[in-house]
């Protein structure tokens, strides 16, 4: 799949798109070691059943990072890159990091909104849910990613799914560079002291919210008080899939699709 450029005038920021469908979803993902425009292919694949009826886009941050750059200054830069594209206003579905980004989107820019799903995320980061993410800033400054892309997956994967990753883990460490992880910890720590916790309401768009009970990294508790805090939210939480159950639960695509498509103009 071809990786496409967004140039503004502050920076540039790649995303790739993928279906064929009337109505424009975008999908901002979480946080991750390497940049995930080079599993486009596979992001394609895994979603799939949506791109019938949305033409689908997945924004990379951008390219150009500052020395800090925190989760609502990502908010910014994406919605500038929505308007660059003309895209708006869209479904949006965030994971994770990506989740607080739509949130900031959706309060911030709610022109550009129509239709959210937060996957896998907090509106307020506090101390306890950083210690993992803590972990693996200590680990990328320290040059180690082998050992960091094993506290990843084993904070964000099920016991079993980890173990029968290990050996894929360890394979993708081989291919980190020292830019990699420069950009992971830029982006890991802008998670610090991100709370928009009480200006949820400000959310006008329907919302769904998908977690997991089992989460180890935010807390499934985290969605739940999403839900409860927007106007007009849905919560659905799964069990045994961690945080990572965007990837792993069978029908979390059909779910997303069933919301999307259920709710009217």
């Amino acid at each position: 799949m071809r990786v496409e450029t967004i140039k503004t005038d502050d920076f540039t920021m790649d995303y790739c798109r993928f279906g064929h469908g009337a109505e424009p979803l975008v999908i901002l993902p979480g946080l991750s070691v390497q940049r995930v425009m080079g599993l486009a292919d596979a992001v394609a694949q895994a979603y799939q059943p949506l791109a019938e009826d949305f033409t689908i886009y997945v924004f990379e941050r951008r390219n150009e990072l500052p020395d800090a750059y925190p989760v609502q200054d990502m908010a910014r830069d994406t919605a500038e890159a929505f308007r660059a594209l003309g895209l708006g206003p869209v479904c949006l579905f965030g994971a994770s990091q990506g989740g607080m980004m739509a949130m900031e989107i959706a309060m911030e820019h709610p022109e550009l909104v129509r239709r959210l799903i937060l996957g896998s995320t907090s509106a307020r980061v506090t101390e306890a849910q950083t210690r993992a993410v803590e972990n693996w800033i200590r680990l990328a400054k320290a040059g180690d990613a082998a050992a960091l892309y094993l506290a990843f997956g084993e904070a964000i994967y099920p016991k079993n799914v980890f173990e029968q990753s290990r050996a894929l883990l360890l394979a993708a460490a081989e291919t980190v560079t020292d830019e990699d992880l420069n950009r992971f910890v830029i982006l890991a720590e802008g998670l610090r002291g991100f709370d928009v916790e009480a200006e949820l309401d400000k959310i006008a768009c329907p919302v769904l919210v998908l977690g997991s009970t089992d989460d180890r990294v935010l807390g499934g508790e985290a969605s739940a008080r999403i839900a409860e805090r927007v106007k007009d939210g849905e919560l659905y939480m799964y069990d045994g899939y961690g945080h990572a159950v965007y990837d792993l639960a069978p029908d979390y695509k059909e779910r997303m699709l069933r919301f999307l498509i259920s709710v009217g103009d």
